[in-house]
Parts: structure tokens; sequence; C-alpha cells
């Protein structure tokens, strides 16, 4: 008899890093036999240059490089990304994973989320876009991240920093609600409780997607850096 193949996980990173930092612990404690990791580098993070990056297109990248069965994982700006990506191709899908998307449309009518949204256009409008280091601080802090960048940025970290000026905002992302609670596509939502925003737009998720919901505390904007994340990312794909 055949062994069954493991499932296969997509895994796709947000900004300012690329998939292997930002699926460390994923890639450090998942054994291959339980799940195939696909971890993604989207174009201006990995071999592909992209100076004018925009979850649209990057959606349709993503969702060129699936295949039926796989598990789509999005963190932030991938979530938002991994959110487009399923309504592409949704019904080939397993389930669809979103950590702490930033796609305020979802929930407009939170005051938390209309400041987050208005915060991040007048962070892309009028600030220190000459100066990569201070708009990578200014974002990071916008965000609710705790991390604190070296000063000088590394290399790999002023490459995110200026691929992040030339980010469209997740702010001006529509989310095909419908069309993705049609497919009737097992999604989990995880937010970290650090953030307003984005603890009310995972939660409209929730609601309009008739998601499963998880919270993982601790880790900022980063739960899935937890080993709790991963335990329930597994427990989520093998049901």
């Amino acid at each position: 008899m055949v062994a069954e193949a493991p499932p296969r996980l997509v895994l796709v990173h947000g900004s300012v890093v690329g998939g292997r930092a930002t699926w460390r612990e994923q890639r450090r404690t998942i054994d291959p036999e339980t799940a195939e990791l696909v971890v993604l580098e989207r174009p201006g993070f990995g071999d592909e240059e992209d100076d004018a990056i925009d979850f649209e297109r990057h959606a349709a990248w993503v969702a060129a490089r699936l295949e039926a069965g796989d598990h789509l994982v999005g963190h932030s700006y991938g979530g938002v990304i991994a959110l487009l990506a399923a309504a592409r191709r949704g019904p080939e899908l397993a389930s669809l994973t979103v950590v702490e998307p930033p796609c305020t449309s979802v929930a407009l009518d939170d005051p938390a989320v209309a400041a987050f949204a208005e915060g991040g256009a007048r962070l892309w409008r009028d600030g220190p876009r000459g100066d990569p280091e201070a708009f990578l601080r200014a974002f990071l802090v916008s965000v609710g991240s705790d991390f604190e960048p070296p000063s000088p940025l590394p290399p790999a970290l002023e490459r995110g920093a200026r691929a992040l000026l030339h980010e469209r905002g997740p702010w001006e992302a529509e989310i095909p609600l419908e069309r993705l609670a049609a497919l009737d596509l097992p999604t989990l939502v995880v937010s970290g409780s650090h953030h307003p925003a984005f603890d009310a737009i995972c939660d409209a998720l929730e609601e309009a997607l008739g998601a499963e919901r998880l919270v993982v505390p601790g880790h900022g904007h980063n739960p899935q850096l937890d080993p709790a994340f991963t335990r329930a990312l597994l427990a989520f794909v093998a049901r």
C-alpha cells in the first residue's frame, strides 16, 4: 500500500521580511512527514524583483503556484494576498489560514480599524519616505510590532524597508467576502491580542467566513512564532 502524502502547506509572508524568516518556527519544528512546507518568497524578496508591490498582482502570483489540495497560510500583508488568492482558487484548496491580515475594508465600522487605516494612509503619504530606516521604524510602531531593528539596517532589512516603500497600502484591498463565504472553505483566522484593529478585523473575518478563530498572545504582530500556533495549525489542517 502506498503511504498517503503529507499535506502541503503553502506559506505566504508579509511585509519587510521574506518567507524563511517569517516562517522560521514552522521550518524548525514541522517534520516533513507531518507536512510539506512550501515557503514562498514573493517578488521583491526572493530572486524576482518588484519595484511596485501590489496585493492583487501578488495574489495572482501565489494562485499560479497553488495545487489542488493545498492548505494556504498567509501572515499580515501575505494574509491579504492569501484571501485574494483563495477567492481565485478556493474550490481547489483544502483550507485557508490568515494571521493578522491588515484588510481594514472588512471592518471600517470599527473606530480602531478606521483609525488604523487612516494612520497607514497618512504614513504612506506623509512619512519619511526618503529614509527607509525611519520609515520602517514608523511602520513597525503602526502595526504594533515590538521588533527593534538594529541601526544601521543590515542588508536584508534595508532591502525589506525599501520594498515597503513601494508597497500598495493594504487598506485599498477589497476582500470578496461573499465569494469566499460561498466557497465554504475551512478557514482559520489568527490574531495576537495586541492591537484592537487587528482583533476587530479578525473578528469580522470570523463572522463573515464562518471561520475558526485562534488568539495567540505574547508575540505582538507575529503569533506564528509561538509553538502554540504551529500546534493549532497542524490540528486544523488534520481536521
